[in-house]
């Protein structure tokens, strides 16, 4: 076996070498800071340190859920979770279907690289824009105006702030997330495709009968990833779009954490509330893999 492994290493050595800086990343980005998470179960001080700090045990995740606003933020944590996952999740499997349509390579690139310059504009941007375009003066209300209808501060308005998130999210992200899937669709052997039109079917019945089913393995991967992160909505995007009027259905445990904890320099507290997110994020991955292993061959282990 010693021997297998060194044999293979020497053939693939370019590989591994490749794979170093991802390895060094995880270790120091993912598995090093873990350790810190003991100051959940501490009342840490920047003084005391991490082994002087007093322990506490679960006295912050009881802070936590015994607090009056934890309904509210976790409710509008999970809503805003099934709101990514039904509606935005699926828009680059769906864009990366009818982009494998076009057969003129010029238009087709032209498509792909218009759909992936939103995502290399940070939230920030995105937020500005955002505001500019719901202003009193911005094109939603000039063009709601032409149907005379009042203009409306929908940045404002606690009724759009769900949509304009999943809008927001879908026309940023939604062009990005067909890299994955164009690259699946592409490893597709063009045979099918050829004995299928040679048996009468349609361009609808080919996605349907060979370019779905073949590319769903792929999608359920990511599916899994995505509930992992079904608590981690992004602090950026919610921070950007929320505003005080929006609070009752935007803040989210990010924003929460961020007001009561970092700011307040309450950091045992924000661990825990962290702690509390990976945990549902393991479970939801754990439960929905046993799933996907029961319907299908995916799954992420």
């Amino acid at each position: 076996m010693k021997v297998f492994a060194f044999h293979r290493l020497k053939v693939y050595w370019p590989l591994y070498v490749m794979a170093i800086p991802g390895i060094v990343f995880l270790i120091v980005f993912k598995f090093i800071p873990l350790g810190g998470a003991v100051i959940a179960f501490k009342d840490y001080s920047v003084f005391q340190g991490f082994d002087d700090s007093p322990w506490v045990g679960l006295k912050h995740f009881k802070t936590l859920f015994d607090h009056p606003d934890f309904a509210r933020v976790f409710g509008n944590t999970l809503m805003l979770g099934f709101l990514k996952l039904v509606l935005v999740f699926p828009f680059p499997v769906l864009l990366a279907l009818m982009i494998n349509e076009i057969r003129k390579s010029a238009l087709k690139k032209g498509i792909q690289t218009a759909l992936y310059i939103p995502h290399f504009l940070s939230w920030v941007i995105v937020g500005g824009i955002l505001f500019d375009f719901f202003s009193l003066s911005g094109l939603f209300n000039i063009v709601i105006g032409w149907f005379g209808l009042e203009p409306v501060l929908a940045m404002q308005e606690s009724d759009y702030f769900r949509p304009i998130y999943a809008i927001s999210s879908i026309w940023r992200d939604a062009g990005w997330g067909t890299v994955v899937y164009m690259a699946a669709i592409s490893a597709i052997d063009p045979q099918l495709y050829e004995s299928a039109m040679i048996d009468g079917a349609s361009k609808l019945r080919q996605v349907r009968h060979i370019t779905f089913p073949l590319l769903l393995p792929t999608v359920l991967v990511l599916f899994l990833l995505e509930i992992g992160n079904f608590l981690d909505l992004g602090f950026d995007q919610v921070f950007n779009l929320l505003t005080p009027m929006t609070y009752s259905v935007g803040d989210i445990l990010d924003t929460y954490v961020f007001r009561t904890g970092i700011q307040q320099a309450q950091y045992s507290f924000a661990t825990a509330v962290g702690l509390f997110q990976s945990v549902i994020g393991f479970i939801l991955v754990f439960v929905f893999n046993k799933l996907s292993k029961k319907v299908s061959d995916g799954g992420l282990w």
